[in-house]
């Protein structure tokens, strides 16, 4: 076990260097199986869709049994807001990522302004942040003896190093009676995050060495719907996400059957990637959700799969005009 670690280590180490030796650009956004549970991970525009305050929070384990396999952290909270006779939501996310000697923090505000439009509502909606990445350099092992790699080389940090650059999101999101869709973009600008260490030359002076992480802009494109069962207590629930950051583009769907607004069960697929099993309950206002997956790749070969928990809590947000100007009088006997 210790010679597969430390070959795992060595592996991290040189996709580090091709990594950081240059300008690194790769995908950057978790990826969640219960994606219709936090839209607004993917869409600032998805805030203040109902008029409930939201909070969500879920935690991801991906490829169970590999060292140094993705692990991800999601929590948002988002509510409708009235501001001059207009409809309005505000909303915030933090998204924190591990995998191998790579950590990722992504936050960000979001706000929305929304208007009817087609028997619907149209939101647009805008997200200010930003996406800190580090790089555990004091952790890499390469053997002496490695006739490959040297322990020494400069494309290689030695030291932690993290940087943090602005990052922007903006999306579009439409609902209607029987379905919700949205369009949109995160890391706009393609942020660059600049990691610098410091070296001791020779007597008091220092090399200083950068490293540079892109994060790839991202295009989503989400649709979910439910579809009632006339007569009974039972809706099904389809939703779609497809995703692209120019260079790998990939998508899921899921299906999902829901019992009285209370259980919900239903299978998914992840292009080349993965069957989804998922299970949840809501009951007032708290919700709960687990999914499955089982890879379909070659990844299956060295992991039991992949698990994700969800939970949340909402509470209504009193949106009339009628309590703008009432006063409670109270009196004590």
């Amino acid at each position: 076990m210790l010679a597969f670690n430390r070959r795992l280590t060595l592996l991290i180490a040189v996709f580090a260097a091709s990594l950081l030796s240059f300008r690194a650009a790769a995908q950057t956004d978790a990826q969640f199986s219960q994606y219709y549970e936090v839209p607004s991970y993917f869409n600032p525009s998805a805030i203040g869709q109902t008029d409930f305050l939201r909070i969500r929070g879920g935690m991801r384990m991906q490829w169970v049994g590999i060292d140094g396999a993705p692990r991800d952290f999601v929590g948002t909270a988002d509510m409708p807001l009235k501001l001059f006779g207009k409809r309005f939501a505000v909303g915030v996310l933090f998204d924190t990522d591990k995998a191998g000697l790579y950590n990722g923090l992504n936050a960000g505000a979001q706000i929305a302004y929304s208007r009817k439009l087609l028997g619907g509502s149209l939101s647009a909606g805008l997200q200010i942040g930003f996406y800190d990445q580090g790089f555990k350099g004091s952790e890499v092992y390469i053997p002496d003896d490695d006739d490959y790699h040297d322990s020494n080389d400069d494309g290689i940090p030695n030291q932690d190093v993290h940087g943090t650059a602005l990052d922007l999101a903006f999306g579009l999101w439409y609902t209607h009676r029987y379905f919700s869709a949205g369009l949109s973009a995160t890391h706009l600008t393609s942020p660059t995050v600049t990691m610098n260490t410091e070296t001791a030359s020779g007597g008091t002076s220092t090399t200083e060495r950068e490293f540079q992480f892109q994060a790839k802009r991202t295009l989503y494109f989400t649709a979910m719907s439910n579809i009632p069962i006339n007569n009974t207590l039972f809706e099904i629930v389809p939703s779609v996400l497809v995703k692209s950051d120019f260079t790998f583009t990939t998508g899921e769907a899921t299906v999902r059957c829901r019992y009285d607004k209370f259980l919900t069960f239903g299978l998914g697929y992840r292009w080349r990637d993965a069957i989804v099993a998922t299970v949840a309950a809501e009951f007032k206002n708290i919700f709960v959700g687990y999914s499955y997956d089982y890879a379909t790749s070659a990844i299956a070969k060295a992991s039991s799969g992949s698990h994700e928990v969800f939970a949340g809590y909402r509470m209504k947000i009193d949106m009339s005009e009628k309590n703008r100007h009432r006063h409670k009088n109270i009196r004590i006997m």
